[in-house]
C-alpha cells in the first residue's frame, strides 16, 4: 500500500513569525516533496496558493482588519507546518495530521483525495484553533466576516484546482464539485459544511479554557479523523469512478506537483 519512506530529511523548521516565512517554509516542503517524490507536495502547493491569495487580499485591504488577518494566517499555517515538520522528523503529532501524512505514502488514492484530506484537517481542526488564538474570548465575534472571507478564498482555489484536475483526468467530472453551495459532498467532504463546523468550533473554543478546551479539541480531532476515513473509503460507486483516474495519473509524483503549480 505504501511507498518506501523518503530518506532525505527536511531541515527542522522554526515557527513562522510572518507571512514571508510561511511561504518560505511552504516552498521548502514543496521542494522536499519534489526531491523525494512525496505526495505531501500536492496539498503544500494548494496551501501556498491559498497563502499567496490571502496575502494579496490583505494588500488590497479586502479584510476588515489586515493586521488581524495576517496574524490569523500565520497561526493557521503554523499548525500545518509544525505538524509536517514533526512527522518528517518522527516526532509525536496530532492523530488527525498523522493520518493525512501517512496516506501521502499511499499509491491507492487519487490526487483529489490527497488534497481533500489536507483541506479537511486544516479547516475542520486548525482554522478554529487559529481563530481563537488570534481573537480570544468575545473578540472572536469581530472575526466573523473575515473568517468567511478566508473560507471563500480557500473554496475558490480548491474549485480552480479541481477544474484543473478535471481537464487532465476527465472522469473527475463525474463527481460533484467540491465547492458547491449545497450540502452534497464530493468524496464525503463539503467545504460548505466544513466552514460552518469550523466557525461553530471557534465559538465553542472561545468560551472554554484548560481541560475543557483540550477535551473539545479532542472531539474536533475525532470528527476530522472520521471524515478522513470516509474520504479514503468513499464507497464502492465512487471508487469505481476513481479507478480510471488513478490509472491515468502520471506515475512520477513530481510531474503532478509541477502541474499543480501551474
Amino acid at each position: 500500500m505504501y511507498n518506501q519512506q523518503p530518506v532525505q530529511l527536511l531541515k527542522i523548521m522554526k515557527e513562522a513569525s510572518n507571512i514571508a516565512e510561511v511561504i518560505s517554509q511552504q516552498d521548502a516542503v514543496i521542494e522536499w516533496a519534489i526531491t523525494n517524490q512525496s505526495r505531501a507536495g500536492y496539498f503544500a502547493v494548494l496551501y501556498k496558493k491559498m497563502t499567496l491569495a490571502v496575502q494579496a487580499a490583505i494588500g488590497a485591504a479586502q479584510f476588515e482588519e489586515s493586521l488581524r488577518m495576517e496574524k490569523l494566517i500565520i497561526h493557521f499555517a503554523n499548525y500545518y507546518l509544525q505538524a509536517w515538520n514533526g512527522y518528517v522528523h518522527k516526532q509525536t503529532i496530532c492523530k488527525a495530521w498523522q493520518q493525512v501524512f501517512e496516506y501521502t505514502e499511499s499509491n491507492k488514492l487519487v490526487v483529489l483525495q490527497q488534497l481533500i484530506l489536507g483541506i479537511n484537517t486544516h479547516i475542520n481542526l486548525d482554522l478554529a484553533k487559529a481563530a481563537v488564538q488570534t481573537c480570544p474570548g468575545d473578540a472572536i465575534y469581530d472575526l466573523k466576516n473575515d473568517f468567511e472571507k478566508i473560507n471563500d478564498i480557500i473554496a475558490e482555489l480548491t474549485q480552480d484546482v479541481q477544474a484543473c484536475l478535471e481537464k487532465i483526468w476527465w472522469p473527475l467530472k463525474l463527481l460533484t464539485n467540491i465547492t458547491n453551495n449545497q450540502h452534497k459532498a464530493v468524496l464525503n467532504f463539503s467545504i460548505h459544511n466544513a466552514r460552518k463546523a469550523s466557525w461553530a468550533n471557534a465559538l465553542a473554543l472561545s468560551m472554554v479554557q484548560g481541560t475543557m478546551k483540550e477535551n473539545h479539541i479532542l472531539i474536533m480531532q475525532k470528527m476530522v479523523i472520521e471524515i478522513s476515513k470516509r474520504i479514503i473509503h468513499p464507497g464502492s460507486i465512487t471508487l469505481f469512478l476513481l479507478k480510471p483516474v488513478l490509472w491515468m495519473e502520471p506515475k512520477k509524483i513530481s510531474s503532478i506537483i509541477n502541474s499543480l503549480q501551474e
